[in-house]
């Protein structure tokens, strides 16, 4: 079975100095004790070449061994609790989209 990586877009904040206080000091923390939770990989964007914004401000990596530990990881009490934070923080808004490695 693939890996299987959950993908949080974040939009751009209003005030990115809030959002990332409050991303690596209450939300991660949150989110690193979700069951079955391999890695966490945080990235930030970047400009374009051509000086353009990028598209997200933020992309949050879960990444899980399989389908099966990502369905329980994200159904536990540990998930629900950090998708419920990310309205405490993410003003501009967040995306989801989930993907198989490979």
């Amino acid at each position: 079975m693939a890996q299987v990586v959950v993908n949080v877009f974040y939009n751009a904040p209003a005030d990115p100095e809030a959002f990332e206080s409050y991303y690596h000091e209450t939300h991660m923390p949150i989110a690193d004790q979700i069951p079955g939770l391999e890695k966490a990989v945080l990235l930030k964007g970047l400009p374009g070449p051509d000086g353009s914004a990028p598209a997200y401000y933020r992309l949050t990596q879960l990444w899980f061994a399989d389908a099966d530990a990502m369905a329980a990881g994200m159904s536990s009490p540990q998930a629900q609790a950090a998708s419920a934070d990310i309205a405490n923080f993410a003003i501009g808004g967040a995306s989801i989209m989930i993907s198989a490695v490979g």
